[in-house]
């Protein structure tokens, strides 16, 4: 008999952690190729691993919700055969063991005696460090006390690498000797103690309160949205556009595009295709700022909110968005959408995005302002469609009738694209989508 070990996978860019959330399989038990063995959640989205060989299950090395490394050991797998097999990709701690060194170079000999006289970190009741942060630690001098003070933004507030490294690249802006000082804890300046009093005020429940927690999407959606109004600062353009031929064209052939292509024509498709127009138009919206660096993106990967089961909302991508036609860009819609409302996206299904759409109208809002989606420059919300009384021009004067009309809110982030970027931004769409053929053959 064989020993396979199931190693924690590579589950896409940036993903270095994933946190086990439940066992499908129980040691003893028969797995067949491809079946799931587990369930688990990074900071972008859920999935199962499945096992890549026949075998029994005979060693579980985690459990629920501990914090695993991609490329870790995970589980063993008792295969037919001889010998013992292992998955190719090399342990975490043999590669900070590798890169450590390199790391070691760059500091004085005073944080090098340090980091050997550093105690080994533990965890308690209160905190957990995982392998690779404790190690992470131990090659950069920090002492347990020192590690305890920093803030953790993983689950339960587990101190995860993005932490560390944030951490440590402030922390390499001290002198040696304040580095080198391990036990001792800097006094709160000025600005610690008012940053302290700024703390959120306690919520007192009453009798008869329900105390709810929130899920761990809930705490991720919580941090990323506060860190990017930290990040960013925020400026809304607004603008109104007039639908109404895309409602009677849609009106028309939407149920000879379901009989022919079997999908459901919907609005945001054809949104999306003007926001991709506008957005080759205006490539400086396609960016991020990296610094005092602009990095100007190469593809246009729209990313398009959808809402989950528990009503939070993710972020598929659809890739290259500008290179579809409006039969690939439905296609992409929908499918994402489907997958996302049944839990099936994959973690390369949300990377990537350059630009962020979401339809606010789906809820029956007029309009909204969203909050940028890091580290992009620009987020449009969609309002309702309403059919309002409208002033019509024509050649023979003016009159009011009937229209279809929707809001577009533009967010942007005020540091690289300034006010008139945003609005021509925004007043292309609309020139878009009110320009529309109505005459167009899908």
């Amino acid at each position: 008999m064989a020993k396979f070990e199931l190693k924690l996978p590579k589950m896409g860019e940036s993903v270095a952690e994933a946190t086990i959330t439940s066992w499908l399989k129980e040691v003893g038990d028969t797995i067949e190729q491809d079946e799931a063995i587990l369930e688990i959640a990074t900071d972008k989205v859920d999935s199962e691993v499945p096992s890549e060989v026949d075998g029994v299950l005979v060693e579980v090395l985690f459990n629920v919700d501990d914090v695993v490394q991609v490329g870790q050991t995970i589980a063993i797998i008792e295969t037919e055969g001889e010998g013992s097999a292992t998955a190719e990709a090399p342990k975490v701690e043999e590669t900070l063991v590798e890169e450590a060194p390199a790391a070691a170079a760059e500091v004085s000999q005073t944080v090098v005696a340090a980091q050997e006289s550093t105690a080994p970190i533990t965890s308690n009741g209160d905190r957990f460090y995982s392998p690779l942060v404790k190690n992470m630690a131990k090659a950069e001098g920090i002492a347990q006390a020192e590690l305890d003070t920093i803030t953790g933004t993983g689950k339960d507030g587990r101190v995860t690498k993005a932490d560390m490294q944030a951490y440590i690249a402030n922390r390499g802006k001290q002198s040696v000797q304040n580095v080198a000082q391990n036990a001792p804890i800097q006094k709160a300046t000025p600005e610690t103690k008012v940053e302290k009093k700024k703390s959120a005020a306690p919520v007192v429940s009453a009798e008869g309160d329900e105390i709810i927690e929130l899920s761990r999407m809930g705490k991720l959606i919580a941090h990323h949205m506060v860190e990017s109004v930290q990040t960013s600062a925020h400026v809304q353009s607004f603008i109104e556009a007039d639908v109404t031929n895309i409602w009677n064209w849609r009106k028309k052939v939407k149920d000879g595009f379901m009989k022919r292509e079997g999908e459901n024509l919907t609005f945001t498709p054809i949104f999306m295709e003007a926001i991709a127009k506008a957005l080759r138009d205006f490539p400086m919206m396609n960016i991020s700022l990296q610094g005092d660096t602009v990095v100007k993106k190469k593809n246009i990967n729209l990313g398009m909110a959808a809402a989950l089961p528990d009503g939070n909302l993710i972020v598929p991508v659809i890739k290259n968005a500008d290179q579809l036609n409006l039969v690939g860009m439905t296609k992409q819609v929908n499918d994402l959408a489907k997958r996302a409302r049944e839990n099936k996206l994959k973690p390369d299904d949300i990377q990537g995005g350059t630009y962020t759409v979401t339809n606010v109208g789906t809820f029956g809002s007029i309009m909204g302002t969203p909050i940028i989606n890091q580290p992009q420059v620009g987020i449009l919300a969609l309002g309702a469609i309403r059919k309002v009384p409208a002033v019509i021009e024509t050649p023979d004067g003016d009159f009011i009738g009937i229209r279809y009309r929707m809001f577009l809110s533009h967010s942007y982030d005020h540091r690289v694209v300034n006010g008139a970027l945003g609005g021509q931004f925004v007043k292309a769409v609309k020139d878009y989508l009110e320009a529309w053929d109505t005459k167009r053959e899908i």
